[in-house]
């Protein structure tokens, strides 16, 4: 045994991990780990206001560091809240180390206060789901990390039973385990991959997520450069190529998608790369050609109605630069007809009057905001423009929900991505809807004197809903957030609220709200009907 706790050992492992910052809501089963954090220099613990704010703020520190973020909560009720921050990190692919009071051996499976089975809770929503061991702390902390940076990253549950938190620890040997790296696939879906592209007269690229964690930006941009292939990109893939490259063709799903829709529904062969269906399936926008996937994942595709060619499982990166070494000539594609389609496509989301809607309020806002800062949005309407139209200089400058698409994500997320880059601006982008969902995390920002800038699109309207609404000719109702007004007040938690009108009034606004301390809202009272005839389109016939 050692002269160290069990609490003790887990901060001191979570920090050997390269873990900096634990959110959560504490509990009584929590203070020992508390004050171990208190007395542990470079790890600390962050109170959120809700544990569901606590977990989003977890899964956005390991998206950017790639080291797991930890979360907390309590039993029950609180275990409940965690779930659903625990559910993005498991959906949007965010390596975590969820944390949880459970009861001790002898209360399980009893009736008791609060009590439920953490266990089973959490199964559908993690890679893995254990316990907590006195004699193999570092063993299971370990582990837990090493699933949940490999593969296919996401959260890892972990139950801490009551009690144990103030035992000694014992001694271990248990080391860090590295994220295991994907093998080169087998080399006859290599070859089955290049002769299916070599023989393509106009193929398109299609980019996931782990097309960005797998570091194949240069090799990508080279493969569509010397073939002259066009790229289209799921949400989260935002920043591989950037929006003024020749081959870029737009987003997959979100705003005017069925422009994009115009060119990649002409491919004669679908090759994605890092692709994600839990983003977008693709049944819902490929065109009548064969797929060839190059992904460390199976794929998932209804091959009754489409052809899955060759399932490249493998290294990314290997899979791609063998492709990029195919001998072959430039594919068959206009791109000036495409770059005359994207230039229409853009030019329909750019304000075209004096109205202020949110194309203006997120041109104007781009136009204050640094090209190396950081943007974080909710879910809603104004997330299908800014999948679209937010020029995205680099991966992790715009930080979204997608596979998940939790309302509510905007404001803790921003929290955690200062907290990560303390140097690099953040500012975030909610509705109102959203923002009502974890107003209380702004109280975390002013704590920890966080300077972020919230632009909060105030239009009274859960506009996608309301749209849906008016396609079935119903009338609306429940979508509405208030009557009209603003969201109220100049001040909430001591955050000030710079409310804007018209678009004049914002520019100077953002400008005040950048040379701020601290955490400020933006409110800018939009109308919403500018979404209209701008989401929601079909990305295919």
């Amino acid at each position: 045994m050692t002269n160290k706790t069990v609490a003790q050992q887990v901060v001191d492992t979570l920090k050997e991990l390269g873990v900096k910052h634990v959110f959560g809501v504490p509990s009584g089963g929590w203070v020992d780990y508390m004050e171990a954090l208190r007395t542990t220099d470079g790890i600390e613990f962050v109170l959120a206001t809700h544990e569901g704010g606590a977990a989003f703020m977890a899964d956005v520190c390991g998206r950017i560091t790639g080291v797991p973020g930890v979360c907390f909560g309590t039993f029950g009720p609180g275990a409940t809240n965690l779930a659903t921050g625990v559910g993005s990190a498991y959906l949007d692919r965010s390596p975590m180390i969820a944390l949880t009071d459970e009861m001790p051996a002898a209360k399980r499976g009893r009736i008791v206060q609060m009590a439920i089975d953490h266990q089973a809770l959490f199964a559908p929503i993690t890679k893995k789901t254990t316990r907590l061991e006195a004699e193999r702390v570092r063993e299971i902390i370990f582990d837990a990390a090493h699933v949940a940076t490999s593969g296919v990253p996401g959260p890892v549950h972990i139950g801490l039973p009551v009690g144990m938190s103030a035992l000694p620890a014992a001694q271990e040997s248990a080391k860090p385990i590295a994220p295991k790296i994907a093998e080169p696939a087998a080399q006859v879906l290599l070859d089955k991959m290049r002769e299916l592209f070599v023989q393509a007269d106009k193929p398109v690229i299609a980019l996931g997520m782990r097309a960005i964690t797998s570091g194949v930006q240069e090799q990508v941009i080279a493969l569509a450069e010397k073939f002259q292939v066009p790229v289209v990109l799921n949400p989260m893939a935002k920043g591989m190529l950037a929006e003024s490259h020749p081959n870029y063709a737009g987003v997959l799903f979100h705003a005017l998608s069925d422009v994009v829709g115009q060119t990649h529904q002409q491919a004669d062969l679908v090759v994605s790369i890092g692709y994600d269906e839990v983003e977008f399936n693709y049944e819902d926008w490929i065109p009548n050609a064969p797929l060839v996937s190059l992904d460390i994942a199976a794929t998932d595709l209804d091959t009754s109605k489409y052809t899955l060619a060759c399932d490249v499982l493998g290294n990314i990166k290997h899979s791609v630069e063998y492709l990029l070494a195919s001998d072959c000539a430039v594919k068959n594609w206009d791109l000036d007809a495409l770059a005359q389609r994207k230039a229409e496509m853009f030019a329909r989301m750019s304000p075209n009057n004096d109205a202020f809607g949110p194309c203006a309020a997120l041109d104007i806002l781009r136009d204050k905001f640094p090209q190396h800062g950081i943007m974080t949005c909710d879910v809603g309407a104004h997330i299908h423009l800014i999948g679209q139209k937010w020029p995205t200089p680099k991966p992790g400058l715009q930080i979204m929900t997608n596979g998940w698409s939790a309302m509510g994500f905007a404001i803790p997320s921003a929290i955690a991505a200062k907290l990560c880059k303390p140097d690099t601006p953040v500012c975030s982008v909610v509705g109102d809807g959203g923002f009502l969902m974890t107003a209380g995390e702004l109280a975390v920002a002013v704590r920890e004197k966080l300077n972020i800038v919230y632009v909060l699109f105030t239009d009274n309207d859960l506009a996608l809903i309301r749209i849906k609404q008016e396609k079935k000719h119903n009338p609306i109702y429940g979508t509405p957030i208030r009557e009209r007004g603003t969201i109220g007040g100049d001040n909430i938690f001591g955050v000030p609220v710079l409310k804007a009108y018209d678009k004049q009034e914002y520019a100077q606004t953002l400008e005040k709200a950048f040379a701020m301390q601290g955490p400020v809202i933006v409110e800018a009272i939009l109308n919403s009907r500018e979404y209209d005839s701008l989401v929601l389109r079909k990305d295919k016939p």
